[in-house]
């Protein structure tokens, strides 16, 4: 709620959850108690830029427990004498006055953490889902398993196709062999009747 023209926070709403608020640049002067009724669990509060004139409006501040970070930048409060000395032994729960801890080291940027915690998030996702090589290899499987069987089935195939071919093969010698006794048979026959006129013709000749 930055730049808003906010006068007061007599109208915020609870958020128990809420971790950081901005509400820099607007006026105002006092009623910070509503923050720690309201929002008690913040750790982030941006101040800067409002009407805040002494340690007596920010000594509401100390019932967030939770806080860790306050920037009061551009306030009047700023301009008093041990300012910041004065704000750590008030509020000794944060670490980072204006962006700087007691020791004058700068806070991490709050938008890296929120991105290493996004990565953080990513890593865990991809542990859960596992290694995308097992996958694959188990769809290789699976592959090498239907092929198989397709295999089997063509070879069964081939199988009783040649069994067939030697069934009808059989069937034909015994036609052939069927028909050529027949074929014997009638040329014996022939020849029974060649050799029983025989005789008779040889009769005849003597006769003549």
């Amino acid at each position: 709620m930055a730049n808003v023209e906010l006068t007061s926070l007599a109208k915020l709403p609870t958020l128990s959850k809420l971790r950081k608020l901005e509400l820099s640049d607007n006026i105002i002067s006092g009623g910070l108690e509503v923050l720690a009724e309201r929002c008690p669990n913040l750790t982030y509060l941006n101040l800067s830029g409002n009407k805040i004139k002494d340690l007596g409006t920010v000594e509401a501040l100390q019932n967030l427990k939770n806080l860790k970070s306050l920037d009061l930048f551009n306030c009047e409060i700023t301009n008093l004498e041990d300012y910041r000395d004065s704000i750590f032994e008030l509020l000794q729960q944060i670490t980072y006055l204006d962006g700087f801890d007691q020791e004058d080291n700068e806070a991490p940027d709050s938008e890296d953490d929120d991105d290493e915690g996004d990565e953080d998030d990513d890593d865990e996702d991809e542990d859960e889902a596992g290694p995308p090589g097992e996958y694959e290899e188990e769809d290789d499987e699976d592959d090498g398993g239907s092929d198989l069987g397709e295999g089997e089935e063509e070879e069964e195939v081939g199988l009783s196709y040649l069994m067939k071919e030697e069934i009808q093969d059989e069937d034909d010698d015994d036609d052939y062999v069927e028909e050529g006794g027949d074929e014997e048979e009638g040329a014996g026959g022939v020849r029974g009747e060649k050799r029983k006129r025989d005789p008779e013709d040889e009769g005849e000749e003597e006769e003549d």
